[in-house]
């Protein structure tokens, strides 16, 4: 029997600010330079690099 393996992107299963908020808050507790900006990008796909610019004033860049 072959096991299929799937893609998983995390930023699907953040769907509220609520889960935002602990996805973020664990990757700072890390202190790992790497896996908070790897958590940014997953958050920036999550909310959509449009809406994220605006909330935070900075451009899409």
């Amino acid at each position: 029997m072959i096991d299929k393996i799937y893609e998983y992107d995390p930023a699907a299963a953040l769907e509220s600010e609520e889960a935002i908020a602990v996805f973020l808050a664990d990757a700072l507790e890390t202190g790992d330079s790497a896996y908070i900006a790897k958590a940014m990008g997953v958050i920036a796909r999550a909310k959509g690099m449009t809406e994220l610019a605006r909330e935070t004033g900075l451009s899409r860049e």
